[in-house]
């Protein structure tokens, strides 16, 4: 976009991220509390109204709408955030989603793609995976209520799934067409409702999606057929969800190889950041660098992840990877400022990169509280600094 073309606010964050990221990081807790209360001010802010989460601010247009595939998955966040604080508030601010959820699911149990207002309005596997993560966790956390929903979501993607364990029916008309590697992260969904509701063959076909993806993945732990545009240079967004995807698949179900699987993944990934904790926003086959900007959300997806992998096995290496990965997203953090700014974390590092250019996604935000949450848990339970 021309320079004469971009809002005062725009205009001044690009000079300024140009001048590289603030050397101030301000820890763990405190973006914690930053990155949670700028997802109440989202949830308040929504140019819908409706109890979901806007989509992002955007430094052109101010609040989006409400953006249901993420705030499906941004319910069991906001879930753990009230019960460690005790905030009775951010419980509300759950059910609230939660409600918002049922209220727009369809008849056959999917969800649509795309915001709120969006069109074509269709039911789409990946939104209705991450939506199902929330309804999980709904019913983990206040019962029966979601029951009905989480089901019906669930047994939709059970249903509408091939028999090599691809999902291919529904896909999002908002991403180039073909299959996805990266809808093991709508397999975790599964796992989650098999968790809560057992019986049913939730986590079997989450795990034939999971094996199917598994014919995707390279030697080097690379995967093919994993963007939302461009398969040769994946998002690093789009490598974090296939990651915890198999991460999940290993933690429901134990079995070996999907750690292995897994790890290939993670030290691939993990060599890929440098010393102080950028991470190319693409990567190519052999972990190269595929962009010169950093996708926020995909550096907080793989901090995360790379963490529950040193969980698993106690390989320093990923920790340390890890713990560099989350300090350079909190650098791009502001704790003071505007609601629509202070705790906000933006799509790309430096903004006008080409992912969620110019503008604070509330994905971003919730991976960022995820993955510093568990560096906190690791910090508290093993002493290391």
């Amino acid at each position: 976009m021309p320079s004469a073309r971009l809002s005062p606010a725009a205009r001044s964050e690009q000079l300024s991220d140009r001048d590289g990221l603030p050397a101030f990081d301000p820890g763990p807790a405190a973006v914690v509390k930053a990155c949670t209360d700028w997802l109440a001010a989202a949830q308040d802010h929504s140019a819908s109204a409706d109890g979901g989460v806007a989509r992002d601010y955007s430094l052109q247009t101010g609040w989006s709408s409400s953006y249901p595939e993420t705030t499906g998955y941004i319910i069991p966040t906001m879930i753990a955030m009230a019960q460690r604080t005790g905030d009775a508030a951010l419980h509300g601010r759950a059910r609230h989603m939660l409600d918002w959820c049922v209220a727009i699911q369809f008849d056959n149990g999917g969800f649509q793609g795309g915001k709120i207002d969006s069109t074509p309005r269709v039911p789409v596997t990946f939104n209705t995976g991450q939506i199902l993560l929330g309804l999980a966790a709904g019913v983990a956390a206040y019962g029966d209520a979601y029951k009905e929903a989480m089901h019906g979501a669930a047994r939709w993607l059970r249903d509408s799934q091939d028999a090599d364990g691809c999902w291919r029916q529904y896909p999002t008309p908002f991403a180039q067409p073909g299959e996805k590697a990266y809808e093991t992260h709508v397999a975790w969904g599964l796992f989650e409702a098999d968790r809560v509701a057992p019986g049913h063959g939730y986590g079997a076909a989450g795990l034939r999606q999971v094996d199917w993806a598994l014919t995707r993945q390279q030697p080097n732990g690379w995967f093919a057929s994993n963007c939302l545009d461009d398969p040769a240079l994946p998002l690093s967004h789009t490598i974090g969800y296939a990651l915890r995807g198999l991460l999940e698949a290993y933690r429901y179900s134990a079995r070996a190889g999907l750690l292995h699987a897994a790890m290939r993944t993670g030290a691939g990934v993990a060599s890929a950041v440098t010393a102080d904790g950028y991470l190319p926003g693409r990567l190519g086959p052999h972990f190269e660098p595929g962009a010169d900007y950093a996708c926020l959300t995909g550096s907080a997806q793989n901090a995360h992840c790379l963490l529950l992998l040193y969980q698993l096995t106690g390989e320093r290496r990923l920790l340390d990877a890890g713990r560099r990965l989350n300090r350079y997203v909190r650098r791009s953090v502001a704790i003071g400022g505007p609601a629509h700014i202070r705790g906000g974390v933006k799509g790309s590092f430096p903004v006008d990169g080409d992912y969620g250019t110019r503008s604070y996604l509330n994905w971003a935000a919730k991976f960022c509280i995820d993955a510093n949450l568990l560096e906190m848990d690791i910090k508290r339970e093993t002493g290391d600094a």
